[in-house]
């Protein structure tokens, strides 16, 4: 047994104690700084969490885990390379699907108002493959979308106020048309048929879809596209597939992975979530040094006790274990309130600031900042175990000097004293 019943005795009774223990101002600040610590830092690293895996999600799943493009421009005989993509043993082990791509920037305009948006040719079939189970589609079946007909995003279309069978104007500066007073943009009028919410904003507010012979007789590049998507079993393993294709394709080819091409997006949510962490990690030590503090108060109010109990047989190392059992507990009972608390916030963090949202009257997470129109979440474990764990290490580390300090008095000389 760790603790002898004499040890848990003693200990306890110190925790209960008005002036120096458990019933102190020091002591129930140190438990509620642990407490909001500890569930601080779970709310925080799983909304992070829950904001990586939504955002790289919905990201991959518009570009594909790996995208092969061609250094001098449009990829002429595709189909030929798909089919050679497809044969290679690696990427046939791995692969879900391999899809043609077009893409271009444009401005669209409707109705006076006007705004840029991005074109991504596509063959219907592979855009309802590719979607999110979160996206939703309004108006003709996606199956059902012809040669010149367009699949625009929600907000794009509110913006511009676009009803589904209305004709928009898409005006590309890149394809101009010569005329004898010189060369005049690309003006090409098409009806929107289809438009779809995935729950980003960037891409809600900026992409329209449309039939891949559209978007190439469109941007006049013939029979080519611009690059092909690769989508994987496996998101987290590339690198096999992208050297096998990098052996393959001829040169002037170019395979990136969705690190590639994400690279500083990436980055930066990583190190976000490292401050985060270091941050608020701060507010579990400034807690834990209050539980020094009163220990240490705790040691100086108990002198007498300790003397005696020393002078009945207590080891030195029985005291240890009785402030240290005393310390702990303050950590282990705010470590288990905060980790109840984070987690239960963490699950229910979007109800959370729906409420909030409507009793303050204010937009407290604008899709156009954070490109979500939900807060995300993700609560994983063993992140909450190493928060709880950490919490309660520190705890246990801040008895030590205490503990030992009364471990080490004098009990002559505190009763020669008194």
């Amino acid at each position: 047994m760790l603790f002898s019943k004499l040890e848990k005795k003693v200990a306890f009774r110190y925790l209960r104690a008005k002036k120096r223990g458990f019933g102190s101002v020091v002591s129930w600040v140190s438990l509620i700084g642990i407490m909001l610590g500890v569930a601080t830092l779970i709310v925080v690293m799983s909304v992070m969490g829950g904001f990586h895996d939504v955002l790289l999600g919905r990201i991959i799943g518009m570009n594909g885990h790996i995208v092969v493009q061609h250094q001098d421009g449009p990829i002429a005989d595709y189909d030929y390379l798909i089919d050679k993509i497809k044969q290679n043993k690696i990427v046939d082990a791995n692969a879900v699907s391999v899809v043609p791509i077009i893409e271009g920037q444009v401005m669209v305009t409707h109705d006076g108002r006007n705004s840029g948006a991005m074109i991504r040719g596509i063959n219907m079939p592979d855009l309802i493959s590719k979607t999110t189970g979160g996206t939703r589609f309004y108006g003709k079946d996606l199956a059902a979308i012809k040669d010149g007909e367009l699949v625009m995003g929600a907000t794009l279309s509110r913006n511009l106020g676009v009803a589904l069978g209305d004709d928009v104007s898409l005006v590309s500066a890149n394809n101009s048309t010569p005329t004898p007073f010189g060369s005049m943009p690309r003006i090409v009028s098409y009806p929107v048929k289809n438009s779809f919410f995935m729950g980003m904003y960037e891409y809600d507010s900026g992409y329209i879809f449309m039939p891949i012979a559209t978007a190439q007789k469109y941007l006049n590049i013939g029979k080519s596209v611009t690059h092909i998507d690769i989508f994987l079993k496996d998101a987290e393993k590339t690198t096999a597939v992208r050297d096998a294709l990098v052996r393959l394709l001829p040169d002037g080819f170019i395979v990136r992975d969705w690190r590639d091409l994400n690279r500083g997006f990436v980055g930066a949510l990583q190190v976000e979530s490292n401050v985060m962490f270091l941050i608020l990690m701060l507010i579990i030590i400034v807690a834990v040094f209050n539980i020094v503090s009163s220990l240490v108060m705790l040691v100086q109010d108990k002198a007498k006790d300790i003397a005696v109990l020393r002078t009945f047989g207590v080891s030195r190392k029985s005291m240890m274990r009785i402030f240290v059992l005393s310390g702990t507990t303050i950590g282990l009972i705010g470590s288990a309130a905060g980790t109840l608390l984070g987690t239960l916030i963490a699950i229910y963090i979007e109800p959370i600031r729906r409420f909030l949202q409507w009793a303050t009257g204010r937009d407290l997470f604008p899709a156009e900042l954070y490109y979500l129109s939900e807060l995300p979440s993700r609560v994983e474990f063993w992140t909450v175990f190493g928060i709880a764990f950490i919490a309660i290490l520190l705890a246990f580390l801040a008895t030590l000097y205490p503990a030992w300090k009364a471990a080490n008095t004098d009990p002559v000389e505190v009763l020669r004293n008194e």
